[in-house]
């Protein structure tokens, strides 16, 4: 079983730093710090991208897939009442891709989103995660 642990930092006002393996990751706030990274939840929806994203690309290599222009847009709503969490996400594919391929594309998405990516499953345990793909 894996197990992860880091240390997360205080550097001054509303700003704290974790060191990931030779990564440093730096979170702040906007509205009461001084925007030196992402909010938290901000970097939870960026990872959210890099974990299907990355299932994605890898599912795609192995059907032998060609495509370009890939990007991931993710959006969410937040609920009012502390604490607040997300209560809706969703999340766009968009990527060019042949015709001929778009039935795999679909394949890998869904695969990614249903099974593999640890990040989808943790938030679809709190709210709803839709998903869609848009070919350019």
């Amino acid at each position: 079983m894996a197990h992860y642990s880091f240390i997360t930092r205080h550097t001054g006002n509303t700003a704290f730093e974790t060191e990931i393996g030779k990564h440093k990751v730096v979170m702040d706030t906007g509205s009461d710090g001084d925007d030196l990274g992402p909010s938290p939840k901000r970097l939870l929806l960026g990872t959210l991208a890099g974990c299907t994203g990355m299932d994605v690309v890898s599912l795609l290599r192995k059907m032998r897939v060609p495509f370009s222009d890939f990007e991931i847009l993710t959006e969410a709503d937040l609920t009012e009442e502390h604490p607040r969490v997300f209560s809706q996400v969703w999340i766009v594919y968009r990527i060019r891709v042949d015709e001929q391929y778009r039935d795999k594309m679909e394949k890998a998405v869904n695969l990614s989103v249903e099974k593999y990516c640890g990040i989808t499953a943790m938030l679809r345990k709190n709210s709803p995660v839709e998903h869609r793909i848009e070919y350019l």
